[in-house]
């Protein structure tokens, strides 16, 4: 079967698992970048036979807000839609619950869901190297019973955690800054989803826009976008317990 990727993500580690997943299904035809600077989904067209798999990073347990209105502006026409939150190892909590409803609300048919862990996006030594093989091994065996489902033409209603209302969005994350290296090439500021970097003013951000989603970071080809190293390992340290134990990937049919 053709399957359609929307998918939102700024480092990578959230496109790797859905494309694991969606080899596992059938072919992976076209890819919708949520991702994108300048996103308009007013083209997209989606129908009823179609099926979808949308992936999201959490952050601090939600949908990241930008990802959530750029979804909302792409109407599923009826399509069946397999969801997948990416978490760095510490908890996606309400963030399938959250995508679920999004995906309902915009005329998608959610058949399965997945929580998967990739590599944190800020914190590199949680998660480091996810999905490793055993993921890759754990991912396909999902995508192999959701594949089954499908087939059998299975619609029934998902039991899927998280809470309703959902917790409250996080307060202010990291905000990367450009150092000494920095060429002003203005990669960055053409790669930031948010554009919260401005291409005359290459080494400011603006701090109400950024995101926090590391990608002008994985993007500068001279390593000169870095975030705070004492804010790094303060998160680090809080984080630890939570992080410690290996979290598996899950699926919901």
């Amino acid at each position: 079967m053709d399957i359609t990727q929307i998918v939102f993500s700024p480092t990578g580690g959230t496109q790797r698992v859905a494309d694991i997943v969606a080899a596992g299904l059938g072919t992976p035809a076209n890819r919708i970048d949520l991702t994108a600077p300048g996103f308009d989904g007013s083209g997209a067209v989606l129908k009823g036979t179609d099926t979808v798999l949308i992936a999201v990073p959490s952050y601090g347990g939600r949908v990241p807000a930008l990802a959530a209105q750029r979804l909302s502006a792409i109407h599923g026409g009826g399509a069946r839609c397999i969801i997948i939150c990416v978490y760095g190892n510490r908890a996606y909590e309400d963030t399938l619950a959250e995508l679920f409803d999004l995906a309902q609300q915009g005329g998608f048919r959610v058949i399965a869901a997945v929580s998967a862990v990739a590599e944190h996006s800020i914190i590199h030594q949680y998660a480091a190297g996810r999905p490793d093989q055993r993921d890759q091994e754990q991912l396909r065996k999902i995508a192999d019973d959701i594949r089954r489902k499908l087939e059998e033409g299975d619609l029934s209603a998902l039991q899927i955690p998280g809470n309703r209302p959902y917790k409250a969005p996080g307060g202010a994350g990291l905000v990367p800054k450009a150092d000494k290296n920095c060429t002003g090439c203005g990669l960055c500021a053409e790669q930031c989803p948010a554009q919260a970097i401005s291409r005359e003013h290459i080494k400011t951000v603006d701090s109400k826009k950024c995101i926090s989603c590391m990608r002008c970071v994985t993007q500068c080809p001279q390593s000169a976008r870095k975030v705070n190293g004492v804010m790094v390992s303060a998160a680090a340290l809080a984080l630890k317990k939570a992080c410690e134990r290996r979290k598996v990937n899950e699926c919901y049919l």
